[in-house]
């Protein structure tokens, strides 16, 4: 599919004996460094059933541990149910004093992980595996998203009536935020922060992360 990031991007010819290499679309590289953990988002757009269809389709074809495909997806918009999640949803833990996410600036799409089957380590592997894969998906269509993990998980599935107990939520939006990642040695913290209106995300140097 042309909108599929995973498939080939790069067309080769051949020309004055060299390789040339024409790009399409995004790389993975600059896919990830869009997809920043955005708790603002856009309140004019309203992001619909369809496009968050598109993002959950990545997990018919990404891997699943020991391929048993035990994740479901409940897919809410503002039109059937954002403005019930949004309170049971926790956004900026490490900022409390903010109140994440800002008033006018909250989403008003999710998508909400439930698995057919107890959570165990296979299934935190696939957690990871699609709340990533969704989110890069989101990114190629112009929207952000963040993974929410802070919630009541017994709240949440009986106001949605989830069949199976919500394991993450990601929220989806425009975003409407500045976000930059900033370098940092491996004993410094990790805490996000915001500074004159930038949103700051420390990550730790690739020197210091190879053993």
């Amino acid at each position: 599919m042309a909108d599929n990031y995973l498939e080939k991007r790069y067309e080769e010819t051949l020309g004055s004996g060299k390789i040339r290499v024409k790009k399409i679309g995004h790389t993975v590289d600059e896919l990830l460094l869009e997809n920043r953990s955005t708790r603002g988002y856009k309140k004019s757009y309203k992001v619909s059933v369809g496009e968050l269809e598109r993002i959950a389709g990545v997990c018919t074809k990404i891997p699943s541990a020991r391929n048993q495909q035990v994740l479901r997806f409940r897919l809410v918009t503002h039109e059937n149910g954002a403005d019930r999640v949004l309170p049971i949803v926790k956004m900026g833990a490490a900022l409390p004093e903010l109140h994440l996410p800002l008033a006018g600036m909250e989403p008003e799409a999710f998508i909400v992980l439930c698995a057919t089957v107890a959570e165990n380590p296979m299934v935190d592997i696939d957690l990871g595996i699609a709340a990533q894969s969704m989110l890069l998906k989101a990114v190629e269509m112009g929207l952000n998203g963040l993974i929410i993990a802070a919630f009541n998980r017994a709240k949440l599935q009986e106001e949605l009536n989830l069949p199976y107990p919500p394991l993450l939520v990601i929220a989806i939006g425009k975003g409407n935020e500045r976000i930059e990642l900033t370098p940092i040695a491996e004993g410094e913290s990790h805490a996000y922060y915001r500074r004159d209106g930038t949103h700051y995300v420390p990550k730790v140097k690739l020197s210091d992360l190879i053993i």
